[in-house]
């Protein structure tokens, strides 16, 4: 097959569906519109619609309680507050993520420590956290990279042998399972985010859930400009902001949330299977799924992509002629997080870093790797049937075919 078959060159598209995102109807339209017209948008003193979408959350997680905030950012910075995180401790984190899993982190005054990826998922690797605990270490944020679970059995087991907290970032991770449970209940919180791309979206928005009373009120009072619930209008008691969410964005989610469930499994499938298609392509890798998902919402489909099986066609080529043939796709992260000026240059902002906090050495193999060879699918993508995920593979195939 010669180049003039790919679309990039003229040829026809291999994916003719436009896979738009967000997804909503009627519903979220007539939920605003009710919102609207209430003129009951915002203010403590009228968030009904928040308390619902709440609770609604928390029980579909399997959890207690649930605090919703503006965005995934500010979910996860309560989250590391409310867990007693104190200036100076340290918190391990992975180095294969978006860059506010370890900026929250700097913004609590605490020390994020980089821990090394799985190479055959993406997620912090449970064999190397224990080589990086010291007497500072009081938290993991393992983050369900993609959608797909980290192994929390022994992440959960290493955390209670030296007494951390476990902070499950489930960004990625909505109606996602592991071992039967929704990610984001099985750590003492879990936080995800609401942005315009996410698997459940209000445009922006972020919420926590968690079992813990204690942390729950504390979220709560962080997230409304440190009041308590048995507090006066003008008594605050913490150091928090006015990080509440707004009724529109309340009835939205509901909305979202509805479909969730449903969505999640055409993902979940429609990932499977599109991993069974590529397994069978030289150069294509996807990721593996066997250390205890039991359902995978695919906020992201990635695999590894090997330029040499593919007479050398580099990796952002590569994605760029894929675009062109009609698949939502991105190469991903350009280096891991440590290499950002942030932590190059110790651009923190803060008084409680150490002066021994030092990034410049710091070197994870597996998440180098992963920056290199790396191409995610969007997961909007993911929510056609079987015949497009076919037709994902035989563009794939046919950029081979050209290129080989």
């Amino acid at each position: 097959m010669s180049k003039e078959h790919l679309a990039f060159y003229g040829g026809r598209k291999s994916v003719e569906k436009n896979f738009g995102w967000p997804v909503f109807d009627d519903n979220e339209i007539k939920a605003v519109e009710e919102v609207l017209r209430s003129g009951k948008w915002g203010s403590p003193n009228c968030q009904d619609k928040v308390a619902e979408f709440e609770q609604a959350f928390a029980g579909y997680c399997g959890t207690k309680y649930a605090v919703s905030c503006v965005n995934g950012s500010v979910s996860l910075r309560i989250a590391v507050i409310a867990s007693g995180i104190r200036p100076g401790d340290e918190v391990i984190v992975p180095p294969y993520t978006f860059i506010a899993t370890a900026s929250t982190v700097i913004e609590c005054n605490a020390v994020p420590v980089f821990v090394d990826i799985e190479p055959g998922t993406f997620n912090l690797d449970p064999a190397k956290i224990e080589a990086a605990i010291t007497p500072r270490t009081k938290a993991i944020i393992p983050v369900h990279f993609g959608g797909l679970a980290c192994d929390m059995d022994s992440i959960l087991a290493i955390a209670e042998k030296h007494g951390l907290t476990v902070i499950e970032d489930a960004a990625h991770g909505h109606g996602a399972e592991y071992k039967g449970r929704k990610l984001g209940s099985i750590g003492k919180a879990g936080s995800f985010s609401f942005q315009s791309s996410k698997n459940m979206t209000s445009g922006e928005g972020g919420v926590v859930v968690t079992n813990d009373e204690e942390m729950y009120k504390m979220m709560a009072s962080l997230r409304n400009v440190g009041r308590l619930e048995e507090g006066q209008w003008y008594d605050h008691f913490n150091a928090g902001c006015n990080y509440r969410l707004t009724q529109m964005q309340a009835v939205m989610l509901t909305e979202q949330l509805k479909r969730l469930e449903v969505q999640t499994r055409i993902r979940h499938d429609n990932g499977r299977y599109l991993a069974q298609l590529l397994n069978g392509i030289e150069g294509i890798e996807p990721l593996k799924s066997d250390v205890g998902e039991t359902l995978n919402c695919y906020h992201l489909f990635i695999f590894r992509y090997r330029p040499e099986a593919f007479g050398g066609l580099g990796r952002e080529e590569f994605v760029n002629l894929l675009g062109a043939e009609g698949i939502p796709c991105l190469k991903g992260y350009p280096h891991p997080l440590y290499k950002q000026p942030l932590f190059q240059e110790k651009r923190f902002m803060c008084y409680a870093i150490p002066e021994s906090a030092d990034y410049t050495g710091v070197y994870c193999e597996e998440a180098e790797k992963a920056c290199n060879e790396s191409v995610w699918i969007l997961q909007n993508s993911l929510l056609g049937d079987k015949s497009d995920m076919e037709a994902f593979a035989e563009a794939i195939r046919k950029i081979k075919a050209a290129f080989s």
